[in-house]
């Protein structure tokens, strides 16, 4: 006779996954799974009332066309005759203490019993059922939490399809706006190289025209500079002759001599010198023009592409009161924050800051992109930004990435800066009142926005921000009070 372990699993292969009974009215579908006609119409009905356009198999998830169901009469006929089959399971499984069939269970302590535990002081007080009246209460227990997890599933997988249709519509605006990009800087490097070619033209004109002036009056100067020498040889060897042969045609040598002083010719003229003027000043106006268009062109880039590829999600920032350091008062709601010159008599909780004027925001985020804006006023110290759950809370902490916190703020001297390791001097024009919060948990990177302007103030770059829980972090010193904005 075969084992009991083995007919148990033949029993097993013909039940339906759905109702965990035997199959009824067996049918096959496409990916050669089997179930009863009745509970496989109920599922794909189901997913039709959830606004599932696809059909697919509950046990392996394929894809399944409509009208796809065959009846499987050969599997009916061994369902029905494995149910007739009698199975002697008492003999299999016998009390170890009594040797008795184990066709009792205790429902207390959630174990198999016979006729004799079912007497003994260890079970007398307990409900005991038989077998079957128990394995079918626990499976109408089971079929409700299945029921329950079966439509959770059909959630979460609405979700996955929204959330795959999101990526690939992201994925198509990337794409498209990639390809404007990349347009765009071809027009722009065909502009520039047509631009550069003309003004070098211009350029090598006016040089050529230097040169011809230059050459020009070179040649004059050589000219005069030949003719003033014949003149003075000339002039030297009347010199030298008697006085009678030296007074001939004297007054005619004395007028020559007048006549070579020589006029010193223009290096550039007027007009030559207005246009070099004029294409000096043409250079400076581009060169600049070119300057505030590669400083000004990364922040317009990172607000256009952030408008683009959608903003993040604006969160609901409330402060958490069991984390704030005693010295620090924080309103009603848990919306502004100030602090006082005496210490609060407050519970000293391992989640509580006891030497930095802290406080977290509650909750915090793991996945996706938020975003908050704090409000400053005063004119005290202040830091706003991020932090890690396991933030160190107790003794002397370290601001800064390396400590687990990506913040901007007034720490110092009233020098507006980013607490980097060592800290980032920010202009002082920059220091704003209103300050936007952009976490991107899944690119692990901070930006701090000037809200109201748009301006970008600092980011710290993708990566920088490590995985898991990551909370609003507040600071505040002196006269300074935070607002989280609504």
């Amino acid at each position: 006779m075969a084992s009991g372990t083995p007919v148990r699993e033949i029993q097993e292969e013909t039940k339906c996954s759905i109702c965990l009974e035997h199959l009824t009215d067996p049918v096959t579908i496409q990916c050669g799974h089997n179930f009863c006609q009745v509970c496989i119409t109920q599922h794909w009905e189901t997913r039709a009332e959830l606004n599932f356009d696809s059909l697919c198999c509950p046990s392996c998830r394929a894809r399944i066309q409509k009208g796809s169901l065959r009846k499987n009469c050969q599997l009916a006929n061994i369902v029905e005759k494995i149910k007739q089959m009698a199975f002697q399971a008492g003999k299999e499984n016998l009390c170890e203490r009594h040797g008795k069939a184990l066709d009792l269970f205790c429902d207390e302590d959630g174990e198999a019993v016979c006729v004799v535990c079912e007497r003994s002081s260890e079970h007398r007080s307990h409900t005991v059922l038989l077998m079957e009246e128990a394995a079918q209460k626990y499976k109408e227990k089971i079929r409700a939490h299945l029921k329950t997890l079966r439509e959770e599933k059909e959630k979460l997988l609405g979700f996955k399809m929204t959330r795959e249709g999101k990526r690939q519509e992201y994925q198509k605006r990337t794409q498209t706006e990639r390809q404007k990009i990349v347009s765009e800087f071809q027009q722009l490097r065909q502009f520039l190289e047509e631009q550069e070619r003309l003004l070098l033209a211009q350029l090598e004109k006016l040089d050529k025209e230097i040169v011809r002036i230059q050459n020009e009056n070179v040649s004059k100067l050589s000219e005069e500079i030949s003719h003033l020498s014949e003149l003075i040889s000339e002039m030297e060897g009347k010199c030298q002759k008697p006085a009678s042969e030296f007074l001939q045609d004297v007054r005619s040598t004395l007028s020559r001599c007048k006549k070579g002083k020589f006029q010193q010719p223009e290096e550039i003229s007027p007009e030559l010198e207005e246009r070099v003027s004029n294409f000096s000043q043409k250079t400076i106006v581009l060169m600049e023009t070119l300057r505030k268009f590669k400083d000004t062109l990364p922040s317009a880039l990172e607000a256009q592409i952030g408008k683009s590829l959608g903003a993040h999600r604006q969160a609901n920032v409330t402060l958490d009161p069991d984390t704030a350091h005693p010295r620090l008062v924080l309103s009603e709601a848990g919306k502004s924050v100030r602090q006082e010159d005496t210490r609060q008599d407050l519970p000293d909780t391992p989640e509580r800051f006891d030497s930095e004027p802290c406080v977290l925001g509650c909750g915090g985020f793991t996945a996706g992109r938020h975003c908050w804006e704090v409000e400053v006023e005063g004119a005290g110290g202040w830091a706003v930004g991020v932090a890690r759950e396991s933030v160190r809370r107790k003794g002397g902490i370290r601001c800064s990435p390396e400590g687990g916190i990506w913040a901007v703020g007034r720490r110092r001297w009233g020098q507006f800066q980013a607490l980097t390791s060592p800290e980032t001097p920010l202009p002082p024009s920059r220091a704003p009142s209103r300050i936007r919060v952009c976490l991107d948990c899944d690119r692990g990177q901070v930006t701090f926005i000037e809200a109201g302007a748009e301006a970008p103030i600092f980011t710290f770059p993708p990566g920088s921000v490590p995985g898991g829980r990551i909370r609003p972090w507040l600071w505040v010193r002196g006269g300074s009070r935070l607002r989280l904005c609504p």
